[in-house]
C-alpha cells in the first residue's frame, strides 16, 4: 500500500492519502509566494520550491540556488554587512575589485525615478513644481541607504543574469 501519491495537475497539485485529500497551492502560487512545501507527514521526504526571481530580489536571496542570503540580516533593519558567499552554494558576491560600480548606476536610476515618483505625487495636489522637488528630495534621504543596498542586489542578480559564474 502507499503511503501517499503526489498527482501534478496543469492547473494544480494535490496530496492524496488512501481516503483524505489535503489541496496544496499550484506550483507557481508557491513558487510566486515563495513557500516552501514542507511535506514531513509520517516520513515524506520534503518538495522544495524554487522561489521566483522577483522573491528572489525582495527577499535578498542569493541569485544562484535563491536560497542563502546575500545580506545576513533584512537591508530594511539598518545597514546589514554584505556576506563575501553565499552559504548553500558558495557563490561569491563581489567578483573583483570595483565590482558594484554597475550598482551605482542602478541606484542613481532608482533614485531619479523615486524622486521624481515624490515629486509628481507632491506636484498634483498643490501645483510648486520647485517647493514640490525640494520635499521629494528631502522625504527620499532617510531611503536612500535602503536603495544603495538594493541596487547591489538587483546587480547581482543583472550580472548572474548576463554572465553566471559557475559552481566550482
Amino acid at each position: 500500500m502507499q503511503l501517499c501519491e503526489l498527482l501534478l495537475f496543469a492547473s494544480s497539485s494535490c496530496l492524496k492519502f488512501s481516503r483524505w485529500e489535503y489541496l496544496v497551492p499550484t506550483i507557481e502560487q508557491a513558487m510566486a509566494t515563495a513557500a516552501i512545501l514542507d511535506l514531513n507527514l509520517a516520513g515524506v521526504t520534503q518538495a522544495k520550491v524554487r522561489p521566483s526571481v522577483l522573491t528572489g530580489i525582495l527577499r535578498q536571496l542569493c541569485p544562484r540556488c535563491r536560497s542563502g542570503r546575500i545580506f545576513p540580516r533584512s537591508i530594511l533593519w539598518g545597514l546589514p554587512k554584505m556576506a563575501t558567499r553565499c552559504s548553500v552554494c558558495g557563490l561569491r558576491f563581489e567578483r573583483e575589485e570595483g565590482y558594484f560600480l554597475g550598482a551605482m548606476y542602478i541606484s542613481y536610476g532608482l533614485a531619479l525615478l523615486t524622486i521624481a515618483l515624490v515629486a509628481a505625487t507632491l506636484w498634483a495636489f498643490d501645483r510648486r513644481l520647485f517647493q514640490d522637488i525640494f520635499w521629494a528630495v528631502v522625504v527620499f534621504l532617510p531611503f536612500s541607504p535602503l536603495l544603495t543596498l538594493f541596487a547591489r542586489v538587483l546587480w547581482i542578480y543583472l550580472d548572474q543574469a548576463i554572465d553566471p559564474e559557475r559552481p566550482a
